[in-house]
């Protein structure tokens, strides 16, 4: 059966005073086009040796790649001190001519060395708040988003400490913040930390990684709580919840929804490249795409790709200076 775009409540319409903040300038939402909403160019952990994604080159392959599948923007959700190479962002944006909205934040600390971890512990929010408004490293790109991770099914120490910090940066900027679940869990202890304790509203917190848990019931929990909910990382590593995904977001529509789900690639190892033959950035926008719209539709599919990642990265943006 397909489902209309109409299918649960409209969309709200975005303030003309947000926009999202890309690496070469604030856009208007309508401006960011059919988004890849968490992928990486760059990353670099202790945790994926020998697969860091560090050649420029590879990364412009890539952009290009998507850019000729039809893709139009790209959420980078690299995080501070995971190699994200800011620098070259702008120059990948403009050449490639895909709108790319980066990261601050900070990930698991399995990710980084304890001296990493104690020099910016004591002002986390003050790091993620300066790579929002000034720069990243002082003099490059402005991030447009907060990412932060959870752990396996709970929340440690670490994790908390991160998402106070969070919370703090996006009161002083209003950017959104974008949650990596580990294997797709603890959605809901992450909104009871982040939305409830910590007061951030639900529809600036994006859920990564749910497709990786199945879980209908906690999906349309966290939807109920006006979170957005990212279904991101279909490939090989994956395949055995893939399959579930059309059940997964047919349930979510059927439920009012609709505007609640965002799609991403979520490319996190060299051989995941495209170009190194894995399915890479274009396979969002090919078997991907058309294996959703066979249950939900083409025109839901595509709001899931264009309108809903214009609200959800859109950001009334605090002035600063």
């Amino acid at each position: 059966m397909n489902r209309a775009p109409s299918d649960g409540p409209a969309a709200p319409a975005i303030h003309t005073a947000r926009s999202v903040r890309t690496v070469l300038g604030d856009i208007a939402p309508t401006g960011l086009g059919v988004c890849n909403a968490h992928d990486h160019l760059f990353l670099r952990s202790p945790q994926l040796p020998g697969q860091e994604l560090a050649d420029a080159e590879a990364a412009a392959a890539e952009l290009s790649a998507f850019r000729a599948a039809g893709g139009a923007a790209v959420i980078q959700w690299t995080p501070y001190g995971m190699g994200r190479r800011a620098a070259e962002l702008p120059r990948l944006a403009r050449e490639s001519g895909v709108r790319i909205v980066a990261a601050t934040g900070l990930h698991q600390a399995a990710h980084y060395s304890p001296e990493l971890l104690a020099r910016v512990h004591g002002d986390l929010a003050g790091l993620f708040v300066t790579e929002l408004t000034e720069g990243i490293g002082g003099t490059g790109p402005r991030a447009g988003m907060i990412k932060v991770a959870g752990g396996f099914h709970g929340l440690d120490r670490h994790a908390r400490h991160t998402m106070a910090a969070a919370a703090e940066a996006q009161r002083a900027t209003g950017a959104a913040v974008g949650v990596h679940l580990e294997l797709g869990t603890g959605a809901l202890d992450v909104l009871d930390l982040l939305c409830g304790t910590l007061a951030v509203p639900p529809d600036r917190v994006i859920l990564g990684h749910l497709n990786r848990s199945p879980d209908l019931v906690v999906h349309r929990t966290a939807a109920e709580a006006g979170a957005y909910l990212a279904f991101d990382g279909p490939s090989r590593a994956h395949h055995a919840t893939d399959w579930r995904l059309p059940e997964a977001l047919a349930a979510l529509a059927d439920a009012g929804f609709g505007d609640r789900i965002l799609l991403g690639g979520d490319t996190t190892t060299a051989a995941a490249r495209s170009v190194n033959g894995g399915p890479g950035m274009p396979y969002l926008l090919g078997r991907h795409r058309e294996r959703l719209a066979r249950t939900l539709g083409t025109d839901l599919v595509a709001r899931f790709l264009t309108a809903n990642p214009a609200h959800a990265f859109a950001a009334d943006w605090a002035p600063t200076g």
